[in-house]
């Protein structure tokens, strides 16, 4: 009752109870604000029931220069491509080495190390290349890189399904410390590694309290993303378990059920007092709100876009998957990195593929106005950590 016509008029501009959030965490001794976007669920309708609207097409094609055409022709490889990996993952056996869209060739590509398996992943419509190292020997590289100290100097380190090699990103001036040599060497001995350069570190996407339609943890500001039954998940980074959470309003929703960071960067929380779910990702008047129809996840160089509450919505690729981020408050593993662009107070929006929720803005570098690199928490694993069921439509 408390919000009456004035919440219900937001539900379209907002991410109400249950959508997922984004928050930058700052330990409360230094923390003067923090970010987070507040994009609630996914995508249109299903491509094959409803073709895409005007307005997405538009942002595919400003953000990822194509055509209404290619953006309408793409979209439908991708949820095709989506559909097949697990037949062709199937398919491949022990000798799969990784798969990713092929943007030329608008079709799944699949490495394998055993050509004998390379007529039976081309019967589920994937293309098929042969390389050296399974998925799995790349993965135990991983591991073992996990494991290892890290100096500030390494950005990120990740497999790269298209080189069949682990990638380890080295920021550009600190490439000659002592420190970054020294793992980098590690790393090589733990299996095929090669070392790419960046630009600067990843940073979680904090940011000081402005407009849009954000949450807040006392003096942290984050915003709302995907709803689940009950509430909704966010970064970890947003805020401890236990942390109340008041809405656009200052109005109470709920308190942090879990959270995780870093080692992680997922969080949930409880809604209550008049706040309720809404299964819908923001479009911020560049596209449509987006209905959320499921959580399937896209495979590497598949479009996806965000929303978030500072730079709204905003589409790019699939990069790189398991990929391990090096913030400073320590790595967090099992990311997906992306080319969309984001800024502070976009931490924790949302991350869709067609209308299919894929994961939550953990952090990035760079910016909406040169670019950028981002990185976000997949979301299914969040929801079997706590056993939440993503809600809808």
């Amino acid at each position: 009752m408390r919000r009456k016509t004035v919440l219900r008029a937001r539900v379209s501009a907002m991410l109400v109870a249950g959508g997922l959030a984004a928050a930058a965490f700052i330990p409360t001794a230094t923390a003067t604000t923090s970010d987070a976007d507040s994009a609630s669920d996914s995508a249109s309708t299903s491509a094959a029931a409803k073709p895409a609207s005007d307005a997405l097409l538009s942002a595919m094609q400003r953000d990822l220069g194509l055509t209404k055409k290619q953006a309408t022709v793409r979209l439908a490889a991708e949820k095709k491509a989506t559909a097949a990996q697990d037949d062709a993952r199937r398919a491949a056996g022990a000798s799969y080495g990784g798969s990713w869209f092929d943007t030329e060739r608008n079709t799944l590509a699949v490495a394998v190390t055993d050509e004998a398996k390379a007529d039976a992943v081309r019967k589920t419509g994937a293309s098929v290349r042969v390389v050296e190292h399974s998925a799995k020997r790349l993965a135990a590289t991983m591991k073992k890189i996990d494991k290892l100290s890290v100096p500030a100097g390494v950005s990120s380190w990740q497999v790269d399904d298209r080189t069949n090699r682990v990638v380890v990103n080295v920021v550009d001036s600190k490439e000659s410390d002592d420190d970054v040599r020294a793992f980098v060497a590690d790393a090589r001995e733990s299996g095929p590694v090669t070392v790419a350069k960046v630009a600067e570190a990843p940073r979680t996407t904090a940011a000081g309290t402005v407009g849009g339609d954000p949450y807040y943890t006392g003096n942290v500001r984050c915003s709302i993303g995907f709803s689940v039954h009950g509430g909704f998940v966010t970064a970890g980074h947003c805020g401890p378990k236990g942390q109340a959470v008041n809405g656009w309003d200052r109005s109470r929703i709920g308190e942090f059920q879990g959270s995780t960071f870093p080692g992680n960067d997922y969080a949930w929380v409880n809604v209550a007092n008049g706040w309720w779910t809404e299964p819908v990702v923001l479009g911020w008047g560049t596209v449509s709100d987006q209905l959320v129809r499921g959580s399937n996840e896209a495979p590497i160089g598949a479009s996806i876009c965000r929303s978030g509450s500072t730079t709204h919505w905003h589409c790019g690729n699939i990069q790189a998957k398991n990929v391990t981020v090096n913030y400073s408050q320590g790595p967090v593993y099992s990311m997906t990195q992306t080319s969309v662009c984001a800024e502070g107070g976009d931490s924790g929006g949302s991350y869709i593929s067609g209308d299919q929720a894929q994961g939550i803005t953990s952090g990035g570098s760079g910016n909406c106005s040169s670019g950028g690199t981002t990185f976000f928490q997949p979301l299914n694993p969040v929801l079997s950590k706590y056993g939440l069921t993503l809600h809808t439509a």
